[in-house]
């Protein structure tokens, strides 16, 4: 379901299709498991009923300020590779995507390790794939070509502390989507994310800015002469 309020595009129940196999292979074991697939089929059809990932997201355009700073319809972000990525593009697409609150409502007992371990990884693939529909959602909708993003924290070059600008440019998030930032630049729900989509010609992933080995979720090598081209 899709609404517009306020400037911003409000995208509820998020189609998502996964298999507890899926989820077996994300959780990398080594050899089959049974009873784990028993655990994990299950968890899957208690949060089916009841998930609901939602997205936000609104158009923003931006105003180069400074060597440091950029600004989206008047909210300014610092971080110098965040202006060097956005410094051609003239709108770009800041959100906030969750797998939901709802999947808070699916009870396991805390002493069951293993379940509260594997509702962990389907809450991260729910998050995953709410965030892909997000994009193609962009693509299709703006009539966009190669697309890329950011998320505070994810570089030390833009700390989590940027969370705050992202949610004061998208307004009440916690109305809209259900997610709020706690104090410390989280966000509760956790399986939630915020970022800046915008348009490029050249590929980019932060990733390709870290060193940080290992890391269940590179998607992409670091590569020393993306890094030379940023960091000089």
């Amino acid at each position: 379901m899709i609404t517009e309020t306020g400037g911003n595009t409000v995208i509820t129940e998020i189609p998502f299709d996964l298999q507890a196999g899926q989820v077996l292979e994300a959780l990398q074991l080594k050899k089959a498991n049974p009873s784990l697939e028993r655990t994990v089929a299950g968890l899957l059809d208690r949060a089916r009923p009841v998930a609901n990932p939602k997205a936000v997201y609104r158009p923003a355009y931006v105003e180069l300020a400074g060597e440091e700073e950029v600004r989206l319809d008047g909210v300014t972000f610092t971080s110098g590779i965040l202006r060097e990525n956005l410094r051609n593009a003239g709108r770009v697409f800041p959100y906030v995507v969750t797998a939901g609150r709802e999947l808070e409502a699916v009870e396991i007992p805390g002493s069951d390790f293993t379940a509260v371990f594997c509702m962990d990884a389907v809450k991260e693939m729910i998050l995953e794939q709410a965030v892909f529909f997000l994009e193609r959602h962009l693509e299709e909708r703006f009539a966009l070509g190669h697309m890329a993003h950011m998320n505070p924290g994810s570089l030390g070059e833009w700390p989590l502390s940027e969370q705050k600008q992202v949610f004061r440019l998208l307004g009440d998030v916690e109305r809209l989507v259900g997610v709020r930032l706690t104090q410390s630049m989280l966000m509760d729900p956790v399986k939630s994310v915020s970022g800046i989509h915008f348009p490029t010609r050249v590929d980019f992933k932060s990733c390709m800015l870290c060193t940080r080995h290992p890391c269940s979720k590179r998607k992409a090598e670091y590569d020393p002469d993306v890094a030379r081209r940023y960091r000089g």
